[in-house]
């Protein structure tokens, strides 16, 4: 079970920010505990890669010490092009044999050599037809663990779990939601440089993937085509009007072009999933909204109306307890969406 003494704190190293999230046991759900939070500089972060190892160590310091967070196990977790998981239906088999079967489907589905990188395989479900079995393969380039355990490591702290995004995001949906059987759900976290979209049928994910397409294209068009700093960009793309006069209505146009490129990599990628997983699960019943970019004013609306289902932004918090002593409830809605990763990775800590 969960102890403190054995909990972890969910750090999540996006590109953009550090967000920081330490929950304990509490009834039917959990308390928060701490919730830290750091803008990253610009390029600090590129393509997954990190550029200035000491910057995001030193953030995530000060995030522990302004929070005065006492636990150093981390749990964090990776996304983007050096992550692939892949569910694959194999017969049923010894686990011997199932070593050996994936290290040969690794070389099939995996677009890197396997010297490069890690492999993680995990029985999800055995079929009902007695027969087979639904197995979990995910891979990850040893470059980026390693750069994230050693930014982890220099600034002092223990790296005991490394997840992936996307079942990260599904634990704090689950957690929070509930999810009936028959409910299908895509879940959609918008980075600044990547989009994660886990589907959900119930409480199991059917389908992931990783998309290079996010909040940082709302603001390179903004400051190229009006002329803006970075920081003014973001602000605009916030929805807060600047100094000089400019509205977000005046960014509304080329905020909804770079909206309908997102809907365009979802619908593509929606396809793809409808393509793969078969007719059964061609409907999705919602989309729910998370990630820095997921607050882009009209963004909610117009996914709405592409794809006539309801989108909500996700509540990272809907069943986590908070005192008010230490946490204030409108900071708490307004910090939610983009928290989701770092709740599902501190939700980790009953596992270890």
């Amino acid at each position: 079970m969960f102890s403190l003494k054995r909990g972890v704190v969910g750090l999540d190293i996006g590109s953009s920010s550090i967000k920081a999230i330490e929950l304990r046991p509490k009834g039917t759900g959990f308390e928060l505990l701490s919730l830290g939070y750091a803008d990253l500089q610009a390029d600090t972060i590129v393509d997954g890669q990190i550029i200035d190892l000491n910057h995001v160590s030193d953030s995530i310091n000060m995030i522990f010490n302004d929070q005065k967070i006492k636990n150093q196990r981390v749990a964090t977790s990776v996304a983007g092009h050096s992550v692939i998981a892949k569910k694959l239906t194999l017969p049923l088999m010894s686990e011997e044999e199932l070593e050996a079967q994936v290290q040969w489907e690794a070389e099939q589905h995996i677009p890197f050599a396997l010297p490069e990188v890690n492999l993680y395989h995990e029985i999800l479900e055995f079929l009902p037809d007695g027969q087979n079995m639904d197995v979990l393969l995910v891979a990850c380039k040893r470059d980026k663990l390693n750069q994230f355990n050693q930014v982890i490591s220099h600034a002092g702290k223990q790296t005991v779990i490394i997840d992936i995004d996307a079942f990260a995001l599904q634990n704090c949906y689950i957690a929070n939601y509930q999810p009936p059987a028959e409910t299908t759900v895509a879940l959609l976290d918008i980075g600044a440089s990547v989009m994660t979209i886990n589907v959900l049928r119930g409480a199991s994910s059917i389908f992931t993937r990783d998309v290079s397409v996010g909040g940082n294209h709302y603001t390179d068009l903004l400051q190229r085509e009006m002329n803006l700093t970075f920081e003014e960009a973001e602000s605009l793309k916030r929805g807060a009007s600047l100094d000089n006069g400019i509205s977000p209505d005046d960014a509304k146009p080329l905020v909804h072009s770079v909206s309908e490129v997102l809907g365009m990599e979802i619908q593509k990628t929606l396809d793809f999933f409808r393509s793969t997983v078969g007719p059964d699960a061609d409907h999705i019943d919602r989309m729910l909204l998370s990630g820095g970019s997921a607050k882009v004013p009209g963004l909610p609306a117009y996914l709405s109306e592409r794809f006539g289902i309801p989108v909500e932004l996700f509540d990272s918090f809907r069943n986590v307890q908070f005192t008010n002593k230490r946490f204030d409830r409108d900071f708490l809605q307004e910090m939610s969406p983009n928290m989701a990763v770092a709740v599902g990775l501190a939700l980790r800590g009953s596992e270890v």
